[in-house]
């Protein structure tokens, strides 16, 4: 089990100091990392690796590949690679970062790959694009055995941390989308096992979430009393 670890933590560190710049486009001030490129590398890290894309059932037993919140739209796709598998969520949205209304076949694929090369980055290929730096961090191999760990361990720790930070903006972005008390309430069940998680571990941004959330109850809650 701990080989098995140490290989996961060796394959992790070897994508989050990939330098992935020359594969990222730019568009109206956003990065987008190709998505080819970037499944191409998933799998020279790990040849097994999958993705799936989340379907829901519609009420005539139809499936679809996004969620429809009130005439927009969310993708998930999950990712298994070195035996773990993560989940990122991703609105369906436009040039200018906003959600479409309606979109088409089209802006709906394009999310998914989108959202699968995002829940690359949870596995450390091109992180640091999320995180808003330049470049990747350092490749710290030659360090002595001691810095290394204790380095390692950093890096350990912040990517868990980007992780949290990523499900907690994809929540705040599911309230821009949210039109109904009804909606927003089932949204926050949903997802109650990974915020009682983001409590224990990161209360801060657990805080902005619930912030966000309660100040969009009591907004709705003022317009059913107005």
């Amino acid at each position: 089990m701990e080989s098995q670890h140490s290989a996961i933590s060796i394959k992790t560190k070897s994508l989050l100091s990939l330098d992935v710049n020359q594969h990222v486009e730019k568009k109206n001030g956003l990065s987008y990392l190709s998505w080819a490129w970037a499944w191409d590398e998933a799998l020279r890290s790990d040849p097994s690796a999958v993705f799936q894309v989340e379907c829901w059932e519609n009420h005539d037993g139809t499936t679809q590949c996004w969620m429809d919140v009130n005439g927009t739209a969310m993708v998930w796709v999950s990712v298994t690679m070195h035996g773990l598998t993560r989940t990122c969520m991703l609105p369906v949205m436009d040039h200018r970062n906003k959600p479409i209304q309606s979109p088409d076949a089209f802006q709906i694929n394009t999310a998914i790959m989108r959202c699968m090369t995002k829940c690359l980055a949870l596995f450390g290929l091109g992180l640091y694009i999320y995180a808003g730096e330049d470049l990747p961090p350092p490749d710290d191999e030659k360090k002595e055995e001691k810095k290394e760990d204790k380095k390692e361990e950093k890096k350990n720790v912040a990517l868990s941390r980007d992780n949290e930070e990523l499900f907690a903006q994809g929540m705040v972005d599911f309230v821009v989308l949210c039109k109904d008390l009804a909606s927003l309430k089932s949204y926050w069940k949903a997802n109650l096992s990974k915020l009682d998680k983001l409590k224990a571990d990161h209360p801060d941004l657990y805080e902005r979430v619930r912030s966000v959330f309660t100040d969009k109850k009591s907004e709705f809650e003022g317009e059913a009393n107005a």
